[in-house]
């Protein structure tokens, strides 16, 4: 998700009604990070795909500022997906991305969000709406730190998406058989993606709080 932790460890949840758990969030006392941004990502690989063959991923991002990314292979844990994670900003995407091309790398996958960022206690909250639902991704200094934020919000830990946003859309795509290249909102404008007939079960829903609420005595210090 962002480059606050050495090693990335993050447990992802499809939430239909993100703006009632927006409000659920702050109504516990999350602090904002950054206002709703968007974010276009380029993913590179080699003419022969090895990085993605591999696991690994190397991408190019520009939202509120441009940075460079390499993850390692990616391993499931316990509901979270963990790899390694490097991270840098850079001044000027176009300049990045021909530097990467000249040295053999090529656009492979293109891909968009919109992501708000919160602090709950030691993690950090995306809120991100992409052109196949919207998600909420809690990213911790470790695993314990994930669920146990996850569990203070009400998010099941059994609907924990231990995979990227990438995968998630190949097996989207897949399975659908939808005539489409990148996960963009122009491609996926005029799909009507149900992703229960994936087989995914939302990680939160309102109605499943208890009714006494959680005040913001109970937010993580």
């Amino acid at each position: 998700m962002t480059s606050t932790f050495p090693l990335e460890q993050e447990a992802k949840f499809w939430v239909p009604d993100l703006a009632a758990f927006r409000a659920h969030l702050e109504a516990l006392g999350a602090q904002p990070l950054t206002p709703r941004t968007h974010e276009y990502n380029l993913r590179f690989d080699t003419p022969t795909e090895e990085l993605t063959q591999e696991g690994r991923v190397l991408r190019l991002r520009r939202d509120r500022r441009v940075t460079l990314t390499y993850k390692g292979p990616g391993r499931a844990q316990d509901g979270l997906l963990v790899r390694q994670e490097l991270e840098m900003e850079v001044p000027d995407f176009d300049l990045a991305r021909r530097l990467l091309e000249a040295l053999g790398y090529r656009v492979v996958f293109v891909y968009e969000k919109f992501r708000t960022l919160y602090r709950f206690g030691e993690v950090v909250i995306a809120l991100d709406e992409t052109p196949v639902g919207t998600f909420v991704e809690i990213e911790g200094p470790s695993p314990k730190a994930v669920m146990e934020a996850a569990r203070k919000l009400g998010l099941d830990p059994a609907m924990a998406i231990p995979h990227s946003y990438a995968s998630l859309f190949r097996e989207v795509r897949e399975r659908l058989g939808l005539p489409v290249r990148h996960l963009t909102f122009d491609e996926w404008a005029h799909q009507g993606v149900d992703l229960n007939r994936l087989g995914l079960r939302p990680g939160w829903r309102p109605e499943a709080l208890p009714s006494s609420g959680c005040g913001r005595a109970d937010a993580p210090r």
